[in-house]
C-alpha cells in the first residue's frame, strides 16, 4: 500500500546514511550520497537511487527511530532502557500509566504506542518549555489521542489520579515522588525509575522500602554492537554502556 501524506519512513542507505523523513508529494531529499527525488506512490520496502547512483531504501520505521530522531532539549531515555522497564513492569494495551519528567517525550512516545487508543498516558512536568517540546513531539507521531500532558510538580502537589499501573519516574530526586506514587498507584501497581547516580538510587530505594514497596530491584543495561566480518568477528569498539540505573518496585494493600 502506498505510504499517505504525513506517514513517516526510514531512508536507510547504510549505517551513516540513515534518516526519518515523512512523506509528502514532491518530496525531495539531499545527502550526503546524493539527492533523492520521490515518486508520487512509494511503498515500504521500495528501494530508490540518488542522483548519483547511490541506492536507498524506504523502510517501516521501529519505535526506536521515532525515539532517537524526535526533537530534544533534553537527554532521553534510551531504548534499551525503555525496552527493559516496559517488560519489567508490564506495560500492555489498555493500560494507565504515568510518566513524571515529560523531558523531550521520548519515553512518552514508548509508552503511548504501547498503551494504545484504549489506554492512557498522564505526562507531568514542572517546566512549560519541556511541556511544549514533549506534547509537540507526541503530536508529531499522531499519539495525542492517547496521552495527557499536565503541569505539575508532583513532589509537592501529587499525582492526582487514582488505580495507575505503573508510575515512570525520571527526575533528579525520584526518592521525593514515592509517596505520592503510593497513592496513585493500584495495589500491586509498579514504580519505574532511571537514575544516572548510584546515590540517587541509594536514597531512592531506601525510600521504597520505607514506604511499603516490595521485589525492589536496581540494574544497569549495557548495549554492546558486534561487529560480523568474516574470521575477525568481534565488539565493536563503541557502545553504549552507562545511561542510568533502573530501578523497579511493586506495591502491595497495606
Amino acid at each position: 500500500m502506498p505510504l499517505r501524506e504525513g506517514e513517516y519512513f526510514i531512508l536507510y542507505g547504510g549505517p551513516k546514511a540513515l534518516y526519518l523523513l515523512k512523506y509528502s508529494k514532491g518530496l525531495r531529499f539531499s545527502t550526503h550520497l546524493g539527492e533523492l527525488i520521490f515518486p508520487e506512490h512509494i511503498e515500504y520496502g521500495d528501494k530508490l537511487k540518488s542522483n548519483t547512483g547511490h541506492t536507498f531504501y524506504l523502510l517501516f520505521p521501529s519505535t526506536s527511530d521515532l525515539i532517537l530522531f524526535i526533537k530534544r532539549k533534553t537527554t532521553i531515555m534510551y531504548p534499551k532502557d525503555i525496552g527493559y522497564l516496559i517488560l519489567e513492569t508490564g506495560v500492555s494495551y489498555g493500560k494507565k500509566v504515568a510518566e513524571v519528567g515529560s523531558g523531550s517525550g521520548g519515553l512518552t512516545v514508548a509508552l503511548a504506542t504501547i498503551v494504545g487508543k484504549e489506554g492512557k498516558v498522564f505526562s507531568f512536568e514542572r517546566r512549560e518549555e519541556f511541556n511544549r517540546l514533549a506534547k509537540a513531539n507526541v503530536e508529531n507521531y499522531g499519539l495525542s489521542d492517547r496521552v495527557e500532558f499536565i503541569i505539575r510538580d508532583v513532589a509537592l502537589d501529587g499525582f492526582g489520579i487514582e488505580n495507575m499501573d505503573v508510575v515512570f519516574v525520571d527526575v533528579p530526586e525520584p526518592w521525593n515522588i514515592v509517596p505520592k506514587a503510593l497513592e496513585a498507584l493500584k495495589p500491586g501497581g509498579f514504580w519505574a525509575s532511571l537514575s544516572p547516580n548510584i546515590e540517587q538510587v541509594q536514597k531512592t530505594v531506601f525510600k521504597l522500602e520505607k514506604n511499603g514497596f516490595i521485589r525492589i530491584k536496581t540494574v544497569e543495561i549495557l548495549e554492546r554492537e558486534i561487529l560480523i566480518r568474516e574470521g575477525k568477528t568481534r565488539p565493536r569498539e563503541r557502545m553504549i554502556s552507562h545511561t542510568g540505573y533502573l530501578t523497579t518496585a511493586q506495591i502491595v494493600r497495606t
